[in-house]
């Protein structure tokens, strides 16, 4: 009975972990919590508004962020019909259910930051 219990709490750990490793793969790098939040505070933005606000990044960064975020359905594109052609991003519905993630790590940053200059 004890090896069996064993067995499943390390089956549940290795989902987790496996669960945890596929979400930092998808949230990866310096700049995809920086557009999200962009995106989530301003909705619906073109490309060169989001190159604008998001200070320090580069195009060719944006955009390849961009692509990994759409393949991922974190966000949407929208190509619309005028001259000339207007893009538009948002985040897709299932891509708003990281802003409470989002809210935390940023709570936890200014109380971070609070720490360290308490010292």
């Amino acid at each position: 009975m004890r090896k069996e219990a064993s067995f499943n709490t390390s089956l549940v750990c290795k989902n987790r972990m496996n669960a945890i490793k596929d979400s930092m793969e998808i949230l990866s790098g310096k700049w995809k919590f920086h557009i999200l939040g962009t995106l989530m505070q301003g909705g619906k933005m073109r490309f060169m508004d989001l190159l604008r606000e998001i200070d320090g990044i580069a195009a060719k960064m944006l955009s390849k962020e961009l692509q990994d975020m759409e393949i991922n359905h974190l966000i949407k594109r929208t190509v619309l019909d005028t001259k000339p052609v207007t893009v538009e991003y948002e985040v897709t519905e299932y891509g708003k259910t990281i802003e409470p993630i989002i809210d935390e790590i940023a709570k936890w940053g200014i109380e971070y930051r609070k720490s360290l200059y308490q010292k």
